[in-house]
């Protein structure tokens, strides 16, 4: 690597690290955090409602997950 490399390779670490702040820190990674918690939420109570008796602990299991809120 040249000197040249170092010094961009430098600059697109800060900047892709300052974006990264700028994302978390506009709560649209905890929105979208949250948005996914639901849909898996929503995913494991129709798994839950389709199962058969014989599935029926496996699927409560997963409709047991923790649910994350934004």
């Amino acid at each position: 690597m040249t000197h040249r490399d170092d010094i961009v390779a430098t600059i697109a670490l800060a900047l892709s690290t300052l974006a990264m702040a700028v994302v978390v820190g506009s709560g649209a990674y905890g929105q979208a955090a949250g948005r996914e918690a639901h849909g898996i939420r929503a995913l494991a109570d129709t798994v839950a409602q389709t199962a058969s008796l014989e599935n029926a602990a496996s699927a409560q299991i997963l409709a047991a997950a923790p649910q994350v809120k934004p």
